[in-house]
């Protein structure tokens, strides 16, 4: 089960840092991936860290401005997100992939075995 929170209405240039705690699971065992869908819009891919070396991956419109981590000894994943802008606004998703036998686009949702509930970040001026 994974629990996403710290979602919450914020202005333009704040930051928020969601959280996604994991049980049943060892988190370590997964690549985590973050994604989120704006009203009206596709489910996107946000950013992942790697299982093994942590390396981390965003997309463009974030670059810069949010920041992946995670915990395993608390099994626990989070999302920085600095200088939020409107546009970010959406309801965001923590997700879990397990080792693949094959590459793939970390922003492919269906990739992903688990899924959060999600967590609200609104932004508005």
């Amino acid at each position: 089960q994974l629990q996403a929170s710290g979602g919450g209405l914020v202005q333009p240039g704040d930051s928020l840092r969601l959280s996604c705690v994991v049980s049943g699971l060892h988190l370590d065992d997964y690549t985590i991936g973050w994604f989120r869908r704006a009203p009206g819009k596709e489910r996107e891919g946000v950013s992942c860290i790697t299982k093994k070396q942590g390396t981390t991956y965003y997309a463009d419109s974030v670059s810069g401005r949010f920041t992946s981590s995670r915990d395993n000894d608390r099994n626990t994943a989070y999302l920085r997100m600095n200088s939020l802008k409107p546009e970010d606004t959406a309801v965001y998703y923590c997700a879990l992939v397990p080792d693949k036998p094959y590459s793939y686009n970390w922003a492919s949702s269906h990739e992903y075995d688990y899924w959060g509930q999600g967590t609200l970040v609104t932004v508005f001026s």
